[in-house]
């Protein structure tokens, strides 16, 4: 989904790491949280969802979103997802990253606005995580670390979202 840049020596690494640091991105899977108890928010059937990238760098946008697409999709399958009028799940995404310090530091982060049919506010808040992961030897740990920061932040996102209640 994503090009992961992996330069072939250290020499090379050297070199360019600084100019390439914020251009590589890992390749994540959509999070799959089922909760066959939970309905759709508010018990309403149809959700329109919007995904708006605002990040600094949004180079892999189209994957990144479509990421988070269908983490929310596949989260709650009983929601008939549609493009006209109804109601509507906004996140904005700020932060989906990963970077080599001393360990792999992976932050994901975006809002949450979910709204009625009419506009009226149903709830608004913030999904984030970060997570400091050691680089453990014969493991993809850049991958790791993204993929358990965009676990938490969407376990946070679909707590919120499963808080809306029933709307008439």
């Amino acid at each position: 989904m994503f090009n992961r840049c992996r330069p072939r020596s250290l020499a090379f690494l050297a070199v360019v790491s600084i100019s390439f640091a914020s251009r590589c991105t890992v390749t994540v899977k959509p999070v799959v949280a089922l909760d066959p108890e939970a309905a759709c928010p508010g018990g309403m059937p149809e959700w329109r969802l919007e995904i708006v990238d605002q990040r600094a760098d949004v180079n892999h946008a189209n994957n990144v979103e479509a990421t988070v697409r269908g983490s929310i999709t596949k989260s709650l399958p009983g929601c008939k997802w549609v493009t006209g009028a109804a109601p509507s799940i906004m996140l904005e995404l700020h932060r989906f990253t990963v970077r080599k310090e001393d360990n792999w530091e992976a932050a994901v982060e975006w809002s949450v606005l979910a709204r009625d049919r009419e506009g009226r506010t149903l709830t608004e808040f913030q999904a984030e995580s970060q997570v400091s992961r050691p680089n453990y030897r014969s493991q993809d740990n850049e991958k790791l670390a993204l993929q358990q920061a965009l676990d938490e932040a969407m376990r946070r996102t679909l707590t919120g979202l499963r808080a809306i209640p029933p709307v008439q």
